[in-house]
């Protein structure tokens, strides 16, 4: 049974986007967050419709039937499999999360969708992730595959650790596939520290760091980038009248990138 005495960044991340299943705890810790970083209510909601944009893109090249989502968090709306099967009804989704609250709604919502299925497991589980989906039959070895890692690697705290899992991820996947990645980010150091001290506290030291530009760039290394690295809220806006994140205290930073 999950201890609901200490936050979980699903959870929060779920009261941040306006949904029901979170506990005291968790709203205490946003709140805190919000004082700490005011922005953070706003980059919850243009990192999902990054998302969004991002999933859209790849299932409209009409390249990629196969989507891994590591660390995927709570159901809401417009999931990825949503998103990736009204532009193909076939396409087969992955979940990948450890959270048992995450577990027990994603399996409850994808019970009666054949295509889609979620995993128990720690992302950092590369090897363990893929053998899974492909003994699922949702996954097939030498297909194109979009992988993402939306606002999730800064769960991770060491900085080889979290590299190395994305190329481990990339060495995985065939020429044409895709990398989905977008991360909290900041060049305030001060800020990196005092918001990684608050969520390391709140969480019970389930939390990674926030890191800079720089270091989130370098996840992108050897890839081809569509469009370029940047503030999320700005990748392939919908419209001109797309929500932007004015230049606050930390964005969520990445983009979409081809493996050659």
């Amino acid at each position: 049974m999950e201890d609901v005495t200490k936050a979980s960044v699903a959870r929060m991340y779920d009261y941040l986007l306006g949904g029901t299943d979170n506990y005291e705890s968790d709203w205490a810790a946003c709140e805190e967050l919000l004082r700490v970083a005011p922005s953070t209510q706003q980059i919850a909601l243009i990192n999902r419709q990054f998302l969004v944009r991002a999933v859209k893109y790849i299932a409209g090249t009409g390249e990629v039937d196969q989507y891994i989502d590591h660390g995927s968090g709570l159901p809401t709306q417009n999931n990825v499999h949503q998103v990736a099967q009204r532009a193909d009804s076939g396409a087969r989704v992955v979940y990948v999360d450890n959270d048992p609250i995450v577990l027990a709604h994603g399996r409850m919502m994808l019970e009666e969708n054949p295509n889609t299925t979620v995993i128990e497991a720690d992302m950092l589980q590369t090897k363990q992730i893929f053998e899974r989906a492909e003994k699922l039959k949702l996954y097939k070895p030498g297909r194109p595959t979009a992988a993402l890692f939306v606002s999730v690697l800064h769960c991770i705290r060491d900085d080889d650790d979290a590299r190395q899992m994305v190329r481990r991820v990339v060495r995985e996947l065939p020429s044409g596939s895709y990398i989905v990645l977008c991360h909290l980010a900041s060049d305030d150091a001060q800020l990196r520290d005092d918001v990684t001290a608050l969520m390391q506290r709140v969480t019970g030291d389930k939390w990674g760091r926030v890191r800079s530009f720089e270091e989130v760039e370098r996840f992108f290394e050897g890839l081809d980038v569509v469009g370029e690295l940047c503030d999320v809220s700005r990748w392939r806006p919908d419209s001109d009248l797309a929500p932007r994140q004015e230049p606050t205290e930390w964005v969520e930073y990445g983009g979409v990138a081809r493996i050659p």
